[in-house]
């Protein structure tokens, strides 16, 4: 058995940014509209919140939102990418009207755990090396059993690294662009080794900014939750587990509004330059953003039509394309259009 001696910052492309915050215009936001994501009501949190479950081996991801429905008493609910059945891990799941946010999700990096086993044994010299050259953008070709067009395409893979190897069991850690087959990367790898790979087992660990860290909770442990909740009046359990929308959005670059540009955009106005308070930096033209009150709810997701200096500067003219709204016209006060 041989651990895994990488010492490279294993990060996925929005864990490495740093970004800044430049200020437009420095105001106060009113304490009379609105309120902090940390301080709704269970009820507001249910409708408006994620949960980060561990998804078990065996059912569905569309089984496993349909639980938490089932659980929460909800209509309805969406997840942030598929998982097959027999994977497990890292599951989030929109709740009621934060449903929509896995769009911001979705294509968001992903990391996985696998263990592949290899066909017969390979050096372990030989093995990195194969292991190292698909770092990078590699071609792959949908698995035939896939819920996408069968085409090849280009992935990203951020890093891959070896942590264990015993005989012919390869235990690694990889970060990937999302949409990327760890069951063809193992093939794939296997063909380069010339020994032939599969999958055997699979784990993802992170899912844009959800990983097993970041409050990951079994089916069971959400059950528990509401019940404290619905039977002996006890919250707590139910903050620790439902998590507010806002941390979905927690790896998107953001813009925040002053609160006289809020209901426009709540009934679905792109954002000009006179409604911004602040802007994160290095935000790039037609990347996605999340629009966010200056209590940092979230308003919005939009398209960036500026660089951040642009918004920054600018006097007039669109710097967010809306494409989804989250807050309801009305809890802003209405003001004559920006």
């Amino acid at each position: 058995m041989t651990d895994g001696k990488d010492s490279k910052e294993s990060l996925l492309p929005f864990e490495r940014l740093k970004r800044d915050i430049l200020v437009r215009r420095e105001v106060e936001t009113s304490p009379k509209y609105g309120s902090k994501p940390e301080t709704r009501s269970p009820e507001d949190l249910i409708q408006y919140g994620i949960v980060n479950i561990d998804k078990p081996r065996g059912p569905s991801s569309h089984q496993i939102s349909a639980y938490v429905q089932q659980i929460l008493g909800l209509t309805k609910s969406g997840h942030s990418g598929t998982l097959d059945p027999h994977v497990t891990g890292v599951l989030p799941v929109a709740l009621s009207k934060a449903t929509k946010v896995v769009q911001a999700l979705l294509p968001a990096g992903k990391e996985y755990v696998c263990v592949m086993h290899l066909h017969k044994e390979i050096e372990e010299a030989h093995l990195r090396k194969a292991c190292g050259e698909f770092i990078g953008r590699i071609k792959q070709l949908p698995p035939v059993r896939s819920a996408v067009k069968r085409e090849e395409r280009f992935r990203k893979i951020y890093y891959l690294d070896i942590m264990e190897i015993e005989e012919k069991d390869v235990l690694f850690r990889v970060g990937c662009q999302a949409g990327t087959y760890i069951r063809k990367l193992c093939h794939d790898i296997g063909l380069k080794l010339g020994c032939g790979a599969h999958m055997a087992e699979l784990r993802r660990t992170k899912a844009g900014p959800f990983s097993e860290a970041t409050n990951l909770v079994s089916l069971q442990d959400l059950h528990d939750a509401i019940w404290y909740y619905r039977n002996e009046k006890d919250d707590s359990y139910l903050r620790q587990r439902v998590l507010p929308m806002e941390k979905a959005v927690a790896h998107l670059p953001k813009v925040w509004v002053l609160d006289t540009a809020v209901d426009t955009l709540c009934h679905g106005a792109n954002l000009k330059v006179p409604g911004i308070s602040k802007v994160e930096s290095d935000i790039q033209m037609d990347e996605m953003v999340a629009v966010m009150t200056l209590k940092d709810e979230l308003l919005s997701l939009g398209q960036a039509k500026m660089l951040s200096k642009d918004m920054v500067k600018a006097e007039k003219g669109i710097a967010i394309k809306t494409d989804r709204v989250f807050m309801e016209p009305g809890t802003y006060p209405k003001i004559d259009k920006i």
